[in-house]
C-alpha cells in the first residue's frame, strides 16, 4: 500500500516535470528595479500630528523603492516612498533631474508617498511657508507645528533620482505579471454611523452609541510582477488602500516592512517590492467594533504587512507572464478651490491662540491654531494644485492624486476605469490633505477627516473632481487583455495509461 502512495505521489511529479514551460527568447517590455535609503537620524522630527514630534530610536529603513518599465517607444518610473507624504516641490525638482539624467519625461514619474508615520521629516510646515505672514503666524507654523526639515527634503530628492537612474540602468528584457488578490482581514473603515446621525472618525470600541461602520473598504490586493527571460524575480509592485500608522516603535517603513518581508521570504529573493498607497484617506488597521484588545504595535505591523504580503504571494504564484506590455501616460493639474474659515471663526481662533498652549487636552488650541494658519493660506494661495496622473503598464492602469482620498473615490474609480487592473494612488505628487466623499459633507457626515485645517481644505466636491478626471484621462487610453495561460495542446486521443482502467478488485 505504501509503494503504491509513493506512486501516486511521484508520477505526477514526472510528468510536470516532463513538460517544462519554456523561457521566452525576446521580450518587447523591459523592466528595471533599484531601492534607496532615505531613514531620518535619531531627533529628527517624527511627523503626522499637529505639534512636534521627534524619533527617539530605530526600527527599520525608509527606503525609496522604483520600477522602471520601457516599451521601446515609452519608459515610465513608479516609486514608492516610505514616506509620510511627498511635497510637490520634490517631485517637481526630482522630475526636472530625472529627464536631465535619463530622458524618462516628467509626465511618465509617479512619486507615491505609503503614508508611513514612523518616517521622515516631510511635513507638514513646508520651509518659508509662512515667511510672509505675521508674527504670531509664523511662530505658531514654524514652532508649534509638524516642520518638514530642507536638508531632509533634499536628500529626499537627490534618492529618488538616484533610484531611478539606478533602475534605468538595471533594465533589462522581461516577463510580467498582473493579478488582483483579497485580503479583508486587516483594514476598516474608521468612520462610524452614530446613534445622533453623524458619522464620527474612531468613536473606540465599545462605545454604545456606535451604529455601523460609515463606510467600506477596499480589499483588493493588486500586484505586478517582474521577472527576466530566465524566470529570476526582478521586482514586485503592490497597491493595497490602508494607512501606514500601525508604527511598530521607532524609526519605521511601519507595517509595509512586513509586507517586503513576507514577499522576499516567501518567493526566496531580495527583489524589491515598491508599495503604492490605495485611497485610504478613511480606512486603518483600527476595528472600532472589535470587542477585543488591539495587539501590540509591532504585532500589528507583522499582521497586516504579512497577511497582505501573503497574499501578494499567492497572487504572484498564480500569474499568467506575458512579453508584451504597452506604456502610455496621460497627466492635467487641476486648481481647487481652499474652504475659507468664516471671518467670525478666525477671530475666535486667534483669542484662542493668543494665549499659551494650555495643559491637559489641547484640541480645541490646535484646530485655532490651524484655522489661524489656514486664513494665512487662503490669502496667498487660494486655489491648489492637484495633479492627476494616469500610468498604463500593459492591462493595469495607475490612476494617482495627491489627496488623503477616501476609499469610495477609489472604488468608484476602479468601476469607470476600462483597464483590466485599476491601481488607485493617493498621496502621489504632491499633498493637499484629507479628501472626504461629499456624503461626508452632509448632515449625516462629520468626523476627522472633515475637520477644516491647513493641511485639509479643500472644497468640498474636489473628490468628485479628481475621480472623474482619473476615470477620463485612464480611458483615453487603450486597454490591453490580461495575459492567459498558454492553452493546452489538442486532445491526442491517447490518455493516461496507467490511470485508464477500470477498478480492479483482484
Amino acid at each position: 500500500m505504501r509503494s503504491h502512495l509513493v506512486l501516486a505521489l511521484f508520477v505526477p511529479s514526472l510528468l510536470l516535470r516532463a513538460q517544462p514551460t519554456a523561457s521566452p527568447a525576446t521580450s518587447s517590455i523591459q523592466a528595471g528595479f533599484a531601492e534607496r535609503d532615505i531613514t531620518p537620524a535619531i531627533g529628527s522630527e517624527q511627523p503626522g500630528g499637529y505639534g512636534k514630534s521627534y524619533h527617539r530610536s530605530f526600527h527599520d529603513a525608509c527606503k525609496v523603492r522604483v520600477a522602471v518599465f520601457d516599451d521601446g517607444k515609452k519608459r515610465t518610473a513608479i516609486i514608492g516612498l516610505d514616506s509620510l507624504v511627498v511635497p510637490r516641490k520634490v517631485v517637481l525638482d526630482a522630475r526636472t533631474e530625472i529627464e536631465k539624467r535619463t530622458g524618462i519625461t516628467g509626465d511618465a514619474v509617479l512619486v507615491c508617498a505609503s503614508h508611513s508615520h514612523s518616517s521622515g521629516p516631510v511635513g507638514m510646515t513646508m520651509p518659508g511657508e509662512y515667511d510672509q505672514a505675521s508674527a504670531l503666524v509664523q511662530k505658531l507654523a514654524y514652532e508649534e507645528s509638524s516642520s518638514a526639515d530642507p536638508g531632509y527634503l533634499l536628500r529626499l530628492t537627490h534618492e529618488i533620482v538616484t533610484g531611478v537612474v539606478a533602475a534605468d540602468k538595471a533594465r533589462q528584457p522581461a516577463q510580467l505579471g498582473f493579478g488582483f488578490g483579497h485580503e479583508d482581514k486587516v483594514a476598516f473603515n474608521r468612520r462610524l454611523r452614530m446613534k445622533n446621525g453623524q458619522s464620527w472618525s474612531h468613536p473606540r470600541p465599545g462605545n454604545p452609541d456606535i451604529l455601523e461602520y460609515a463606510g467600506p473598504i477596499d480589499p483588493q490586493v493588486g500586484v505586478i510582477a517582474a521577472w527576466d527571460l530566465q524566470g529570476q524575480l526582478l521586482g514586485v509592485i503592490v497597491n493595497y488602500a490602508c494607512h501606514a500608522t500601525t508604527n511598530p516603535g521607532g524609526i519605521s517603513a511601519n507595517w509595509i516592512q512586513y509586507l517586503e518581508k513576507t514577499i522576499q521570504g516567501g518567493l526566496d529573493t531580495r527583489a524589491p517590492v515598491v508599495f503604492m498607497q490605495g485611497a485610504c484617506g478613511d480606512v486603518t488597521q483600527v476595528d472600532n467594533l472589535n470587542p477585543y484588545q488591539n495587539p501590540k504595535p509591532e504585532d500589528w505591523s507583522r499582521f497586516v504587512g504579512g497577511r497582505v504580503g501573503a497574499e501578494a504571494v499567492r497572487v504572484i504564484l498564480s500569474m499568467a507572464k506575458t512579453t508584451t506590455a504597452p506604456v502610455e501616460t496621460r497627466q492635467e493639474v487641476l486648481h481647487l478651490k481652499r474652504r475659507p474659515p468664516s471671518p467670525a471663526r478666525v477671530e475666535k481662533a486667534f483669542a484662542i491662540v493668543s494665549q499659551p498652549r494650555p495643559v491637559g487636552d489641547t484640541t480645541d488650541w490646535l484646530f485655532a491654531k490651524e484655522i489661524v494658519m489656514l486664513d494665512h493660506l487662503v490669502k496667498v494661495s487660494p486655489l491648489v494644485d492637484a495633479e492627476v496622473q494616469c500610468i498604463k503598464v500593459g492591462p493595469a492602469c495607475f490612476v494617482s492624486n495627491p489627496a488623503e482620498y477616501f476609499v469610495q473615490y477609489g472604488l468608484d474609480i476602479k468601476k469607470g476605469s476600462q483597464h483590466p487592473f485599476t491601481f488607485p494612488c493617493e498621496l502621489s505628487n504632491g499633498i493637499v490633505g484629507y479628501v472626504p466623499t461629499e456624503e461626508a459633507f452632509g448632515p449625516n457626515g462629520g468626523g476627522y477627516e472633515t475637520r477644516l485645517t491647513a493641511y485639509s481644505n479643500l472644497e468640498i466636491t474636489a473628490g468628485t473632481q479628481l475621480a472623474r478626471k482619473g476615470i477620463e484621462l485612464a480611458n483615453q487610453m487603450k486597454a490591453e487583455p490580461r495575459p492567459l495561460p498558454p492553452k493546452a495542446p489538442p486532445f491526442s486521443n491517447n490518455p493516461w495509461t496507467y490511470g485508464s482502467v477500470p477498478p480492479e478488485l483482484e
